[in-house]
């Protein structure tokens, strides 16, 4: 345990970041596949003998295969620490949504450092890191992206949309797209990577699937000749287009894989094929979830590890040997490393990476390689809480504090005596037993190293999310969605938090379902100002000073007495910002 801690003190907090060259002087191709709320156990290559992946399976068998391979069990937090191989709480992104998930936009990303080193770089998916300036994919290095908004295709500020036939964004520019949206996402990485075969290039393709939504808000989530089969087989509607969608995925990763053949670019091109989170569902591949039923649906933003651990599948023709299992763990946060180190690119000491560059596993040079620790905490609202629903990871042990906790947004925690559990990974990797009365010194070691790691994260940036900015030359009207970018408390949006460049004057108009007269407030920090809105209107001028605030707007019918709003329904809808 000792090793561990100086591991860990030593080497990641201060994480002095050294890259080699690749060895043979070419730079190679960057393809990352990511799927969305599939985990560990929704694939065949980990012992699911009801879905059918074989492309996917099959490249597991030729490739190398992580088998303690860890992630943020929620989406946003999980796509900041691959962007930046940073954690999540540093970047901004606290969770997925009512502000929690926009990340600063100096936080700097995949895209930017493959840039400096003559990559052109290409996002096809799901972004889920700020819907405004500056955090948008194309602000943050991506040269070409195809988007949706918000954290899935349908959701707000996205609505209305469908999986098939989706409306999309390509670089900030709405367009109607025709197809099944894997399918679309597929077809523009393939056509990106035609363009650019001369080039070497960076896709990042994270799918939509296998996320679930409502068919009546979004309609059918994949087409009948997948879901039918499943159903067929005995699966309820749920579980078969889960699994559609995960053998849909599966039919265009294998077009993916024929196109970089028929380039005959692939022996030189880095192929990741992961997954966001590890929610579980019929098949958990053991693992247990957030109710500790191994084979029970996970409860969303569970700590456990079903909920946690997730494929990670890596591929190199040209440089790495497989295929191969290796145990040790690893994390989201070493994707960025690992790249920048094969393609050969510098990086300042200065800028903090909590990730390491898992190369030395893949190429052989396993001598030196050290025992670490890996930090998760995931949970509603933008004030973390020590210990709640966190975990810390070993190898050999796992602390859990506060499990189950992830809604509960007042959730009061003991600093003296707070609740822990400690596993023992090797001997019990259901973590069915709890040993932390059996091992109160390993378990004292775990929470001072929780302890330390949580006061640094405090200290990057307080948990603050990264900040809208009104005004800009380069987004102007800005959309300002609720449920997606505005602070919470308590159920009831308090506003959004805001950088105004250009003090002046702007039009507010806000989306309401009554166009009675009225009154239009505007909140700015602690001053309010208002302007009558006649019938039908639903806009007007403001002066916004130059600086940094939270803005709230609302409206207030006519002969109603006044009052701060109390509820979603006094605050109403969405608003648009426009500088004059």
């Amino acid at each position: 345990m000792n090793r561990i801690f100086f591991y860990y003190f030593g080497l990641c907090l201060l994480c002095p970041c050294l890259f080699l060259k690749a060895e043979n002087g070419q730079k190679p191709n960057i393809i990352i596949v990511m799927v969305d709320n599939l985990g560990y156990g929704d694939f065949g290559f980990s012992g699911n003998e009801k879905v059918r992946t074989p492309n996917i399976d099959k490249f597991a068998s030729e490739s190398i295969q992580f088998t303690g391979f860890y992630t943020n069990p929620m989406c946003a937090p999980t796509r900041a620490s691959l962007m930046t191989a940073r954690y999540p709480y540093r970047t901004g992104v606290i969770h997925t949504s009512r502000g929690g998930a926009k990340m600063h936009g100096e936080e700097i990303t995949m895209a930017e450092y493959l840039n400096k080193a003559g990559y052109v770089t290409g996002l096809f998916g799901k972004w889920h890191l700020g819907d405004n300036y500056p955090m948008r994919p194309y602000d943050q290095g991506f040269s070409q992206a195809l988007y949706f908004k918000s954290g899935r295709i349908g959701q707000v500020p996205d609505a209305p949309n469908t999986y098939f036939d989706p409306v999309l964004y390509l670089n900030g520019e709405k367009i109607k797209t025709k197809g099944y949206c894997t399918d679309v996402f597929t077809d523009a990485a393939i056509d990106f990577i035609e363009e650019n075969r001369e080039k070497t290039f960076l896709v990042y393709l994270p799918y939509n699937a296998a996320h679930r939504a409502e068919e009546e808000e979004v309609g059918p989530l994949v087409s009948a000749e997948y879901s039918n089969f499943y159903k067929e087989m005995g699966c309820d509607d749920e579980i078969a287009d889960l699994y559609g969608m995960a053998t849909n995925v599966d039919d265009n990763f294998k077009r993916l894989l024929d196109k970089l053949e028929e380039l005959d670019i692939r022996d030189n091109t880095i192929i990741i094929f992961t997954s966001e989170d590890g929610p579980g569902h019929e098949y958990n591949a053991g693992l247990r979830t957030g109710e500790g039923d191994e084979l029970a649906n996970c409860e969303a933003g569970g700590v456990y590890q079903a909920d946690l651990r997730v494929p990670f599948l890596i591929q190199w023709k040209e440089r790495f040997k497989g295929p191969e299992k290796i145990d040790q763990i690893a994390s989201h946060i070493d994707i960025l490393p690992t790249i920048l180190e094969a393609c050969g690119q510098d990086i300042s000491e200065d800028h903090h990476f909590d990730g390491i560059s898992l190369m030395p596993l893949l190429t052989g040079n396993t001598e030196e390689w050290k025992d670490r620790m890996l930090f998760f905490q995931c949970h509603r609202g933008l004030n973390p809480k020590r210990y709640q629903n966190c975990a810390v990871i070993t190898r050999d042990y796992k602390m859990v504090g506060y499990p189950n906790t992830f809604n509960e947004e007042d959730l009061q925690v003991s600093f003296d005596n707070p609740y822990l559990e400690l596993y023992n990974l090797i001997n019990d990797p259901r973590e069915k037993n709890d040993i932390s009365a059996d091992d109160p010194e390993t378990l004292r070691m775990f929470k001072i190293a929780y302890d330390k790691w949580y006061d640094e994260m405090k200290n990057t940036r307080d948990f603050k999310p990264g900040m809208i900015y009104l005004g800009s030359e380069l987004e102007n009207p800005v959309h300002l969605s609720r449920y997606q970018d505005g602070a919470y408390h308590h159920g009831l949006p308090t506003g959004w938090p805001v950088v105004v460049e250009h003090g002046g004057k702007y039009e507010i108009q806000i989306n309401r379902e009554s166009n009675v007269e009225g009154t239009l407030y505007v909140q700015i920090d602690n001053d309010l100002v208002s302007r009558p809105l006649q019938e039908g209107e639903n806009s007007s001028v403001f002066y916004l000073p130059k600086g940094e605030f939270k803005i709230n707007v609302w409206v207030q019918g006519k002969g109603m007495l006044f009052h701060i709003p109390r509820s979603v329904e006094d605050i109403v809808g969405d608003v648009v910002v426009s500088r004059k």
